[in-house]
């Protein structure tokens, strides 16, 4: 794993166990990644992925579990707005942040690796309270590669992912 995979994994982790109880069962929306896999060994969380559903459209999972997390996931969703409407209890989540100096990520080999929104801070709050969840805590981070070239350099001054943690009953 990369340093800055590794960095903002450890993050996560310390942001996901100042809020969720360890061996806590959660779910996490998308399919079983390295993150999940990461808090499962090093918190003991019993974690559960949403795997091939869509979650535009069949989201009724979220209403089995009191933990969420959701981590770079909802802006590959068309519509957000319906499963955070749909969902209760404790969530994290977190979104790559909207940059002005890159475009929009984008697959054209795989209509579903493509983000759909990207998100200022003001712009995710937004559709949180929106849909009834309350902020409890947030941070912002930054995330770059020791590479040369302009992004890499902006990426040191410039946050690139924002996490939460909402709670809603």
């Amino acid at each position: 794993m990369d340093k800055a995979r590794q960095k903002r994994f450890e993050k996560t982790y310390r942001f996901v166990k100042k809020h969720f109880p360890l061996n806590e069962d959660i779910l996490d929306l998308g399919e079983k990644n390295e993150l999940a896999e990461y808090l499962s060994q090093h918190g003991g969380y019993r974690i559960q992925n949403t795997n091939d559903q869509d979650l535009d459209t069949d989201y009724s999972l979220v209403k089995e579990y009191n933990y969420i997390t959701a981590f770079e996931i909802f802006e590959h969703l068309f519509a957000p707005f319906n499963l955070l409407n749909t969902a209760s209890g404790k969530l994290i989540a977190s979104v790559p942040l909207r940059l002005w100096f890159a475009s929009e990520y984008w697959n054209y080999n795989d209509a579903r690796d493509c983000h759909y929104h990207e998100f200022s801070v003001r712009q995710f709050n937004h559709l949180l309270r929106r849909t009834g969840w309350q902020i409890h805590d947030c941070e912002l981070w930054k995330s770059y590669d020791k590479i040369a070239g302009i992004r890499p350099i902006l990426r040191r001054f410039y946050p690139r992912y924002y996490i939460v943690y909402a709670e809603k009953s």
